[in-house]
């Protein structure tokens, strides 16, 4: 089958599902699959596909027609200019995120110890290595299968982070994958900066979210309790302990979070609390100093 057509054939299929970048994600599917980049549809559009490809492209159109991501489907994503291999062990990184780790590289980072909790993908805290200098980081994760996917990251960006396992009993703890209470990790236990993309939104919003989120990315991830609000309490207080005086905690919030988490990092005693909006003008990230 000529190249054009089965992406129009994919373009179609994606449509009738209801996907909203229908011939975008027919695309970037059919190159995923070929080889081949944007220009060839252009310039070799009349090439024939082998039976082969055509069978896995097709393939690859079912998954996505029943709202697989296509980050999922490829093994990939872009964030801060880096490339992300990418499973359903994590959350698939996302340009709000981005604006977190901008936050922390304009207020200066270099030589600091950064501690990461709940780092999926590794996205976070390798983007802050890979463009830090003199930077030490340790990252945590309740899910074996999300700190294999950070190590893959870690191996392919040629960095160096340790990556631990969190297991501790309480099943608040075990469930949040986030809460380190009382560990020192090879004794370095103060760090200058904490940061973290925990879940935050609300157990009954998991539901209305788009079926590639609700039914396919790992909820724990996802679920912050009755008001999006548990994993913040949580982390603040169980790792005042692992923050030098003076550090910094760099957390990612929902749109309508920033004052509640505000309060909380000032009941905690930290000062100099700051909201910074995303590219949509929304509240997306908070940072607070320990006294």
């Amino acid at each position: 089958m000529e190249y054009r057509a089965l992406y129009q054939e994919g373009t179609e299929r994606l449509k009738q599902a209801g996907i909203a970048e229908a011939s975008l994600d027919a695309r970037l599917l059919l190159e995923y699959v070929c080889g081949t980049v944007r220009n060839d549809m252009l310039l070799h559009g009349d090439r024939e596909v082998t039976e082969e490809d055509t069978k896995h492209y097709r393939q690859m159109l079912s998954k996505r027609a029943d709202h697989v991501p296509l980050q999922y489907l490829t093994k990939q994503q872009e964030f801060m200019g880096l490339s992300f291999y990418v499973d359903e062990n994590v959350l698939i990184p996302r340009q709000d995120t981005e604006v977190l780790v901008e936050t922390i590289m304009k207020d200066g980072y270099d030589g600091k110890r950064i501690l990461e909790i709940g780092t999926g993908s590794g996205c976070i805290i390798l983007s802050l290595l890979k463009y830090g200098n003199g930077c030490q980081g340790t990252a945590t994760d309740i899910s074996e299968g999300a700190l294999e996917t950070a190590r893959k990251n870690a191996g392919q960006l040629g960095l160096d982070v340790e990556l631990i396992r969190t297991d501790l009993a309480a099943d608040i703890i075990a469930a949040s994958g986030i809460a380190i209470s009382g560990i020192a990790i090879n004794g370095k236990d103060v760090y200058d900066i904490i940061v973290s993309n925990p879940p935050y939104i609300a157990s009954d919003v998991i539901s209305t979210l788009l079926p590639e989120v609700r039914d396919h990315e790992p909820v724990l991830a996802l679920d912050g309790g009755a008001d999006g609000l548990k994993y913040y309490r949580r982390i603040l207080q169980e790792t005042k302990e692992l923050l030098a005086p003076g550090g910094k905690y760099y957390f990612e919030i929902g749109y309508d979070q920033g004052d509640a988490v505000k309060a909380l990092l000032e009941d905690q005693g930290c000062g100099d609390v700051r909201i910074v909006k995303d590219y949509a003008g929304l509240d997306r990230v908070i940072s607070g100093v320990i006294k």
